[in-house]
């Protein structure tokens, strides 16, 4: 019997018309969600917006000198890339690591790894895409005295609801 690529899914009634591929132009992200000084977020790809099951994907701007507390994403695994300005990423049991991270970069925090997130520039918002492994919103805050203390600007996302401090 010849293989026709369908061994698990049956087709759609549409065909995968409006079921497929969708194109989420970058001017009509969603912000209708909550929202944090010194931060905007909107998303791109989630359940609600595609029915996305497995992932989320969106923009994050982070203004100047924001800095996250210490904390882990249990499982979830995130992708960082970087459009604009400077990101420092600090990580370890006790934030020992230290990387910088430019446009046209990525940044992967695997499951687990204690970290901090920095917008390194005290002068430019750095604007990156941001990519989940899950829309499970899991964060665990970390009782690790930081060593670039948070600001009172943090960076905010579906994930870091509370600030990650």
């Amino acid at each position: 019997m010849p293989h026709d690529g369908h061994d698990h899914h049956s087709i759609p009634e549409d065909g995968w018309k409006h079921t497929g591929v969708r194109v989420i132009p970058g001017n009509s992200l969603d912000t209708n969600t909550a929202q944090t000084p010194g931060m905007n977020r909107a998303a791109a790809i989630n359940a609600a917006r595609v029915g996305a099951q497995k992932i989320w994907a969106g923009t994050v701007h982070i203004h100047p000198d924001a800095k996250t507390g210490a904390h882990h994403h249990g499982e979830l695994e995130s992708v960082i890339y970087v459009v604009k300005g400077r990101a420092r990423m600090r990580w370890g049991e006790k934030l020992e690591f230290v990387a910088e991270a430019g446009p046209g970069d990525f940044i992967y925090v695997p499951p687990f790894v204690p970290h901090q997130e920095i917008n390194a520039s005290s002068d430019e918002t750095l604007e990156c895409v941001l990519v989940r492994s899950d829309n499970e919103a899991v964060v665990v805050n970390l009782d690790i005295e930081p060593v670039e203390k948070p600001e009172q600007v943090l960076w905010i996302d579906p994930i870091h609801r509370n600030g990650g401090v």
